[in-house]
C-alpha cells in the first residue's frame, strides 16, 4: 500500500506540468469564456504547494491578457465606428489616387472617372432616397391624377419625339447612310409588332423607355468622348491580362463580395421604374450582361416556377440577345474590339427587355411586381481565395468549350460547303457555298443596318453563319477579316473582298453579339428545364419566338450603332507617311497608296510611289 499511495500524486504533477506556461494563455480565455477566474477551479485532492504553483501562473496570465481582453472588448462596442474610420479612409486615399491620376494626365484617368461619376450617382441616389424619399413622394403626388399624368406622359413623349427628329435632320445632313439605319430600327420594329402574341396587350410604355434607354446608352458610349474612354479603358483592362482565365476569375470574387449583384441590382431597378417590368425579368435581363444564358436564370430560380409565359419569354430573349463575360474575352481574344463588344452586351439589356415585351406582352397577373423578397445569392465561396480559385478553375473548362465548339463547327461547317459544291457542280454551278447562299438571301436585311452595298455579301454571310451554327465561328470569321485590313492587304484578290470597312467592322461587332442561334434552342430547354421541370411545355411552346426576338435585338442593336457610328482617329499625313522608308504595309499605307494612286497631285514624290509599288500593283508602277 505504501509502494502504490505516491502514483497518483505523481499523474496529478505530470499533469500539471503538462499544461505548462505555454498553455496558461488558453486556459485562462477558455475559462473566461465560461465564466470562471483564473485560480476558481483548482482541485482539493492537489496538494497545496502543487495548487499554489498553477494558481500562481493562472493569475499571472490573467495579468498578462487583461489589456488584450480590455482592447478585444473596446473593438466590440465600437466595431461600427472602426468600420466607418477604414471606409473613410479607404475613401480617401482612392480620393487622393484618382485626384492624382487627373492631374498628371486627365485623358488617361477619363475611364477611371467616368465610372467613379456613375457609383457616385448610384450612392447618391440611395442616400438621397433614404434621406428625401417622403418630401419628394409629397412633390409628385400632384402627378396622381388620373387626367394630368396622362397629360405629362403625352408631352413627354411629344418632346422626345420632336427631339428625335431634329436630331436626325441635324446629324444625317453630312452622313445620310445613318438614315438607313434608322429606316432599319422601325422595319424590324414593325415586323416584331407584326408578329406579336396580343397585338392590343403592347406595353408601348415598356418597348419606347427600352429602346430609348438603348439609344441613350448607345450615345453616351460611340458619340461622347468620356463614355468612348471609360468603355475603350474597360477593354483595354480586359486586354492587358490572360483574358478568358482574368474575365473568370474576376467575376467569381466579384460575385463573392457582393460587388456585382449591386451593379445587376441597380442596372435592373433603372429598367424596372422607366420600362414598369417586374422584378424578376428584369433582373435576369440585367444578369445576362454579365453571365451566359444558362446562369442568368440561376439569379431567379425559386421564381422560375411561379413566373408568367411574358416574364418567361423575356428570360430566354435576353439570354439569346447577349452573350457572357467569359466568353466575350474570347472574342476579344480574336481581335474583335472590345469597346464595342462591351458596349453591344450593356445597350442588348433594355433593348430586350422591350422588344420581348412587343412580341409577347404580359396579359397575365404577375407575382413579382415588386423587388421585395427577390434576393440575390453570393455563391458558395467561403472565402476571397476559394472564390479566385473556382474562378480560375472555370475558366479551364471554358477554354476547353471554345476549343471544341471552333474545331466541330468549323469542321461542320466545312462539311456543309463540301456537300452544297456538289449538288451544284450537278447543275453546272461552281462555289456554291453555305456562306454564298446567305450573302444573297440576308443581304437586305444587312443593307438595312445601315452597311455599305459593296460590304454586304461579307456581312451577310457572317450574319448566316452565327444564326445556323454560332457566334463563336463568325466572330473568328470576322478576325480575320480584320487582321487582312490592317495588315494592308488589297481590298479584291481574284474577284473576292479581303475585308471591309470600319463601318461594316463595327457594325457586324454589334449583329453577331448574342446567343440566337439554332444550336442555343437545345442549351437553353435544357438549362431551363433542369431549373423548373413542370413548365418544360410552357419552355418549349415559346422558345422559338424568343429565338427570333433575341435575333433581332441584335440587329436593332446595329442600327442604332449605324445611326450613332462617327468616324474616330486623326487623318493620316500621306505625304508625310509615303515619303519615309517603309517596312511593312498597314491599312494607313494602302489608303495612302491608293490616294497616290488614283491622284495627279505633285505632293507625292517618286520615293513616295516607289513605296507604294514595293507593295501593291497598279499601272502607275513601271
Amino acid at each position: 500500500m505504501e509502494d502504490n499511495t505516491p502514483r497518483p500524486q505523481e499523474s496529478v504533477a505530470l499533469t500539471s506540468a503538462s499544461s505548462g506556461p505555454d498553455n496558461v494563455a488558453a486556459e485562462v480565455l477558455q475559462g473566461l469564456e465560461e465564466g470562471r477566474t483564473p485560480g476558481s477551479d483548482a482541485s482539493p485532492a492537489v496538494g497545496r504547494n502543487s495548487g499554489s504553483a498553477a494558481g500562481q501562473k493562472a493569475r499571472s496570465g490573467w495579468r498578462r491578457l487583461r489589456p488584450v481582453l480590455r482592447a478585444r472588448d473596446f473593438y466590440r462596442e465600437h466595431a461600427q465606428l472602426f468600420r466607418w474610420i477604414g471606409i473613410g479612409l479607404l475613401c480617401t486615399a482612392f480620393a487622393a489616387f484618382l485626384l492624382t491620376a487627373c492631374i498628371l494626365d486627365f485623358q488617361r484617368a477619363l475611364g477611371l472617372f467616368v465610372v467613379t461619376c456613375v457609383v457616385l450617382v448610384f450612392l447618391a441616389h440611395s442616400l438621397g432616397k433614404r434621406l428625401l424619399g417622403p418630401r419628394l413622394l409629397r412633390c409628385v403626388r400632384p402627378l396622381e391624377n388620373p387626367r394630368l399624368n396622362l397629360w405629362f406622359k403625352r408631352g413627354l413623349a411629344a418632346a422626345a419625339l420632336l427631339g428625335l427628329v431634329l436630331w436626325l435632320i441635324l446629324d444625317t445632313s453630312q452622313r445620310p447612310e445613318q438614315l438607313v439605319s434608322f429606316a432599319g430600327i422601325c422595319v424590324f420594329v414593325g415586323i416584331l409588332f407584326a408578329c406579336s402574341k396580343h397585338h392590343r396587350s403592347v406595353s408601348w410604355r415598356a418597348v419606347s423607355w427600352g429602346l430609348g434607354l438603348q439609344f441613350v446608352l448607345g450615345l453616351l458610349v460611340i458619340r461622347t468622348e468620356p463614355g468612348f474612354m471609360a468603355f475603350q479603358w474597360l477593354g483595354q483592362q480586359i486586354q492587358v491580362l490572360p483574358i478568358i482565365v482574368f474575365f473568370s476569375c474576376v467575376m467569381s470574387v466579384l460575385y463573392y463580395v457582393g460587388l456585382m449583384q449591386w451593379v445587376i441590382m441597380k442596372i435592373a431597378w433603372l429598367m424596372q421604374v422607366t420600362m414598369s417590368t417586374t422584378a424578376t425579368e428584369t433582373l435576369t435581363v440585367a444578369g445576362n450582361i454579365f453571365v451566359s444564358q444558362t446562369e442568368a436564370p440561376l439569379l431567379i430560380r425559386p421564381y422560375l416556377a411561379d413566373m408568367t409565359l411574358s416574364e418567361i419569354h423575356v428570360v430566354m430573349t435576353g439570354g439569346y440577345a447577349t452573350i457572357a463575360g467569359s466568353l466575350l474575352g474570347a472574342y476579344i481574344s480574336f481581335g474583335i474590339d472590345a469597346a464595342s463588344l462591351i458596349a453591344a452586351s450593356v445597350m442588348a439589356a433594355p433593348c430586350a427587355l422591350a422588344l420581348s415585351k412587343l412580341v409577347y406582352p404580359e396579359v397575365e397577373e404577375s407575382k413579382f411586381r415588386s423587388e421585395e423578397g427577390v434576393k440575390l445569392s453570393s455563391g458558395d465561396a467561403r472565402n476571397i481565395l476559394e472564390a479566385a480559385s473556382t474562378g480560375a478553375a472555370m475558366s479551364v473548362k471554358v477554354v476547353v468549350n471554345i476549343a471544341a465548339n471552333l474545331i466541330a463547327f468549323l469542321a461542320v461547317l466545312a462539311f456543309i460547303n463540301a456537300a452544297l459544291s456538289w449538288l451544284g457542280e450537278l447543275v453546272d454551278i461552281q462555289g456554291l457555298t453555305f456562306q454564298l447562299l446567305c450573302s444573297y438571301i440576308l443581304r437586305p436585311v444587312v443593307f438595312l443596318m445601315g452597311v455599305a452595298w459593296e460590304d454586304c455579301p461579307v456581312v451577310a454571310e457572317l450574319l448566316g453563319i452565327k444564326l445556323v451554327l454560332n457566334e463563336f465561328v463568325a466572330y473568328q470569321e470576322l478576325s480575320q477579316y480584320k487582321h487582312r485590313r490592317l495588315a494592308g492587304m488589297e481590298e479584291w484578290v481574284d474577284g473576292k473582298k479581303q475585308w471591309i470597312s470600319v463601318r461594316a467592322e463595327i457594325l457586324t461587332t454589334y449583329a453577331l453579339c448574342g446567343f440566337a442561334n439554332i444550336s442555343s434552342i437545345g442549351i437553353m430547354l435544357g438549362g431551363l428545364t433542369s431549373m423548373a421541370p413542370q413548365r418544360k411545355s410552357d419552355f418549349s411552346q415559346i422558345v422559338l419566338r424568343a429565338l427570333c426576338t433575341g435575333a433581332c435585338v441584335s440587329l436593332v442593336n446595329a442600327c442604332v450603332a449605324g445611326v450613332l457610328y462617327m468616324p474616330r482617329g486623326a487623318e493620316v499625313n500621306c505625304t508625310a507617311l509615303l515619303n519615309t522608308t517603309l517596312s511593312s504595309s498597314s491599312f494607313e499605307v494602302y489608303q495612302c497608296c491608293r490616294e497616290a494612286f488614283q491622284s495627279a497631285s505633285p505632293g507625292f514624290s517618286p520615293g513616295a510611289l516607289g513605296n507604294c509599288c514595293h507593295f501593291y500593283n497598279n499601272t502607275a508602277c513601271v
